[in-house]
């Protein structure tokens, strides 16, 4: 099973098109040595042809032109994308669905919380219908018990995972968070029962977690922030991380800390705010990671599972 990284960001990128923070002016003048970023995305493929969409980024459409594993093999029009499974509502992980107007329809795959929010407060799916009849939604529970698989690519199975973290602001359940606004994935190649467990927006552990953690060969978790006060430190923003839905990376009960407790055989963090001093690859914040074993994910990063 392939796993290719399309964007490795949190919501904004590296650089932040606004933003003039250390690291977004350090790497736009050259000052520090650092890797621009898109937006969060993932792509998981068993035969390296057919592939599923994990989170649609709004940086979609660079994504997949730097990714010839997603071009069409022949055809005049065509994609290898065979579905899109979405972990929430987010933003940046939904607003690449109007980039795929023009190949639509596609397949769909997300909870019916998330559809519910992609059709009445931020209304992507009711607007696309008008391309092709839009996007066909296949809703998926959230137990993680119960796997589902996207058509095409049969060798692959998702699980499910509910995971503790923040609807987006437009979302009924903003603050409110029900089962089923936020899931990880844990994704098995059904042939050598090889995994990979991905979640890029999540709050605090959870039995449930550790339980994929520790069954997992690989993991992909939340990098968004290095402390929960980053962003009012930096003077970006007025909420902690832990209100947005994401853990810090350092600390006790940190990213880092939850994934050493796991023999993992990659650890990997991934949706990395353009305010995280790990960017920064001269930093002492990177090192840290580094020396703990745990990798950055990077814009076109390939993972064999």
């Amino acid at each position: 099973m392939k796993i290719l990284v399309l964007g490795s960001a949190a919501g904004g990128g590296f650089p932040q098109w606004n933003c003039h923070c250390k690291n977004c002016k350090g790497v736009r003048d050259g000052t520090i040595k650092a890797t621009p970023r898109t937006q969060s995305s993932i792509a998981v493929s068993a035969n390296g042809t057919d592939w599923v969409l994990i989170n649609a980024s709004p940086d979609l459409r660079q994504q997949i032109n730097q990714s010839p594993q997603l071009w069409p093999a022949c055809g005049t029009r065509g994609t290898n994308i065979k579905g899109v499974v979405l972990c929430d509502s987010q933003v940046d992980h939904t607003t690449g669905l109007l980039t795929l107007r023009e190949g639509l329809p596609m397949a769909l795959y997300a909870t019916d919380i998330v559809a519910e929010d992609l059709r009445t407060n931020y209304p992507l799916l009711p607007m696309l219908k008008h391309w092709h009849g839009g996007l066909n939604f296949s809703p998926i529970g959230w137990d993680h018990n119960v796997p589902f698989s996207v058509e095409g690519v049969p060798d692959i199975a998702f699980h499910p995972v509910v995971l503790e973290s923040n609807a987006p602001p437009y979302s009924t359940y903003r603050d409110a968070v029900v089962d089923g606004n936020n899931i990880g994935l844990k994704i098995v190649d059904k042939r050598n029962g090889r995994s990979a467990f991905y979640a890029p927006g999540i709050v605090k552990t959870t039995p449930l977690v550790e339980q994929m953690l520790d069954q997992s060969d690989i993991a992909l978790i939340d990098g968004t922030l290095w402390l929960d006060d980053e962003m009012i430190t930096a003077g970006v923003g007025e909420k902690l991380g832990s209100e947005m839905g994401h853990m810090p990376v350092n600390g006790d009960f940190g990213s880092v800390a939850l994934l050493n407790r796991f023999e993992l055989e990659r650890r990997i963090l991934i949706h990395i705010n353009n305010t995280n001093p790990i960017l920064n690859e001269d930093s002492t914040q990177h090192q840290f990671v580094i020396d703990n074993g745990v990798e950055l994910a990077f814009d076109g990063m390939e993972i064999d599972v």
